[in-house]
């Protein structure tokens, strides 16, 4: 595997900061983010110096039922080949259910949530993960994600479903300790055990974000601080193995560019005292994967058995659907609740003119629609149908003034293409405005 060595998630708003940045190698960019013939002129400059940019998806869903979609696998793979990437990253979640394979309505989740680790589920993700990588230009490594919740009768701990996912794909691993650590918290896990199973060598490389601690669950928030013991397991993996890179993600809250540079030399250190520690005492193991067997396919049935799986565990989380038996009735609220929250904060940056035009009343407005209204089409859709919702309410609601500027934006954005700007069609709207008003 190619060594990537020490890089920093790329944001616009500490584009600045990454490029003053001393002794960043490579950089990792969101790829729905990025818009292949309009690049940012930072990620431009950044790899005319020679620095690595690594695409990293976050909606394509592998480990949802469904077979993965063919035109998020060629925008994946078109963002690798314009930005020269030596591989792209994705995650081993689920971010959608229902449809067509379960004859129940399409939802998203807007987050990342966890598969269950079980034979079914393995079979599923393994296809999708082949299926993916015949698609893409180049290596594609998949990322172990945070949760709160877990799912009942699981069959295999996370090292050994990383591990098979791994030998019967020849996958690459991209590790996350921040998430190992949420893990720990939230269900218990052991990251050491996890650490102890997983075949190092097919590691890409590791990501290290902040999160806090609230009434005993761990918020993976990548807002804050990276916290010690998180930086503790970096230290144990690098005890294991050498990591081709190491990657600071800060999404949320930037701090200033020289607490950046703090952070990166805080996770430097972690992985020089690894590295000496296994110097020191020659107990450093690489796990070598024994087989490359392929494993069951997953048939029909099997994607079946998993969507409905998940379309009830989806439902019960953002359409007030009862909790599926097993699931733990607390957790899942507080997921719930998070995942309205998330969305309200997506759409708020998607839109930003909707939390200025509403101001206070931006936020539980959304969270009230949240509850009966879940997102089928991603966070654009979701603005356009939480404006048309407001729009349908009781008018006491809003104000009128806010009432017309919302109709505006609405009119604006809802068509199948922008509203003309000529002086005849806004002169036009101008005095139908003012009809409307009389």
């Amino acid at each position: 595997m190619r060594r990537l060595g020490t890089g920093i998630g790329w944001r616009p708003e500490i584009a600045d900061a990454v490029e003053e940045m001393p002794g960043i190698d490579w950089v990792e960019a969101v790829s729905e983010n990025l818009c292949p013939g309009h690049l940012p002129d930072s990620l431009l400059r950044l790899r005319e110096r020679g620095v690595t940019v690594v695409p990293h998806g976050v909606s394509l869903g592998l480990g949802g039922a469904d077979r993965p979609d063919p035109g998020r696998l060629a925008a994946l793979a078109e963002r690798a080949e314009v930005l020269g990437s030596p591989l792209v990253t994705e995650h081993i979640a689920f971010v959608r259910a229902g449809g067509a394979l379960t004859a129940s309505p399409s939802l998203e989740a807007g987050h990342l949530l966890p598969v269950p680790r079980t034979r079914d589920a393995l079979d599923v993700l393994c296809e999708n993960v082949r299926i993916a990588q015949d698609a893409l230009p180049v290596p594609l490594a998949v990322e172990n994600i945070a949760a709160l919740v877990s799912w009942p009768d699981e069959e295999l701990t996370e090292g050994q479903f990383l591990y098979e996912l791994a030998d019967r794909t020849g996958v690459r691993l991209l590790i996350d300790v921040a998430n190992l650590h949420t893990n720990h918290v939230n269900l218990g896990q052991d990251p050491a055990e996890a650490l102890g199973e997983l075949p190092l060598e097919a590691i890409a490389y590791v990501h290290v974000a902040g999160g806090f601690e609230r009434d005993g669950v761990w918020h993976d928030s990548h807002a804050h601080p990276v916290a010690r013991p998180v930086l503790d397991i970096l230290t144990d993996l690098a005890s294991r193995v050498a990591p081709p890179g190491v990657l600071l993600e800060r999404d949320e809250n930037f701090p200033s560019g020289d607490e950046l540079r703090d952070e990166v030399e805080a996770i430097h250190g972690a992985v020089e005292k690894g590295r000496a520690a296994a110097t020191g005492t020659g107990t450093a193991a690489h796990t070598s994967r024994t087989g490359t067997g392929a494993g069951s396919g997953a048939d029909d049935a099997v994607r079946q058995r998993l969507g409905l799986a998940q379309a009830a565990l989806l439902s019960a989380l953002v359409a007030g659907a009862p909790v599926p038996e097993g699931f733990d009735r607390v957790r899942l609220g507080v997921q719930a609740r998070a995942l309205a929250g998330k969305r309200a904060d997506v759409v708020g940056k998607v839109a930003p003119e909707l939390p200025v035009i509403l101001g206070a009343r931006y936020r539980p407005a959304f969270l009230a629609y949240a509850q009966g209204c879940p997102m089928t089409g991603g966070y654009r859709r979701d603005a356009l149908d939480f404006v048309a919702h407001v729009l349908g309410a009781d008018p006491g609601d809003v104000d009128p003034g806010a009432r017309r500027e919302l109709r505006e934006w609405w009119l604006e954005r809802s068509g199948p293409v922008p509203r003309s700007t000529r002086p005849g069609a806004r002169l036009a709207r101008a005095t139908r405005r003012v009809l409307l008003r009389r």
